[in-house]
């Protein structure tokens, strides 16, 4: 454990991350991925819980935009994110590492109810939690699921899961100038309005001193150069960095 910078982290990916190349569902070689990269890491000590969005399935945002109720829109996006934590934890459990899925609406046929006490210990046993259905709540999203998740478990980082190697001033796919960046704080996110995460989940975030690490998932072994310390994204965190 001593080689690694984080003890306990929460990684968070997108649901989108999931569909790979496809324009739906969930990418099995994806789930491939990212499963024989969180295990080295697990078996070497590193405690991991991750939060799933659910806009490969259903986006609640989108659909409110389309006329129907946000409340009604965001807790089907909620069950999204449940089926995609279900096939994060096949995947996890076929390469020999013990996980739970825990869910803020309570299903007791497919996942334990999220409870903060009995997900620590999950974690402490070496235990992957993966975090489904949001807050439960309608009106936010999974990006300040992840951030509320973390500091409830007293993470040590949040890991963003992307498909580029970190924060860029502007979108690399279709700006040739944009630049990387290698550091920053959460206000110069937030002022420069980068896509980080969304302002509710930076807040929190920077309320608590809670780092966030964007990296690209697509680079295998990158989790764990990241979690070396090796210089893999771009690091959020506060002035005193």
């Amino acid at each position: 454990m001593e080689q690694f910078r984080f003890r306990r982290v929460l990684l968070k990916l997108s649901g989108e991350a999931l569909m790979g190349d496809a324009g739906y569902g969930v990418d099995p070689t994806i789930l491939e991925s990212l499963a024989s990269q969180i295990k080295p890491v697990v078996e070497a000590g590193v405690q991991v819980s991750i939060v799933v969005g659910g806009g490969n399935i259903f986006r609640g945002l989108a659909a409110a935009s389309k006329g129907m109720d946000r409340a009604q829109a965001d807790f089907m996006g909620m069950l999204a994110t449940v089926m995609n934590s279900l096939a994060l934890q096949d995947a996890l459990e076929r390469h020999g590492v013990f996980t739970r899925v825990m869910s803020a609406i309570e299903m007791q046929a497919v996942a334990e109810p999220y409870i903060r006490r009995r997900a620590i210990r999950h974690i402490e046993k070496g235990r992957v939690v993966i975090f489904a259905a949001g807050t439960g709540n309608p009106y936010f999203t999974t990006d300040t699921t992840a951030a509320l998740r973390a500091l409830e478990i007293d993470a040590d980082c949040i890991m963003k899961a992307t498909k580029v190697d970190g924060v860029y001033s502007a979108d690399p796919k279709t700006d040739p100038t944009a630049t990387r960046f290698d550091e920053l704080t959460y206000i110069e996110v937030l002022n420069r309005g980068l896509q980080v995460m969304d302002s509710t989940a930076i807040s929190l975030c920077m309320d608590n001193d809670l780092p966030i690490l964007v990296f690209n998932m697509q680079v295998s072994g990158n989790i764990e150069r990241a979690l070396m310390g090796e210089p893999v994204g771009t690091i959020v965190r506060g002035d005193d960095r």
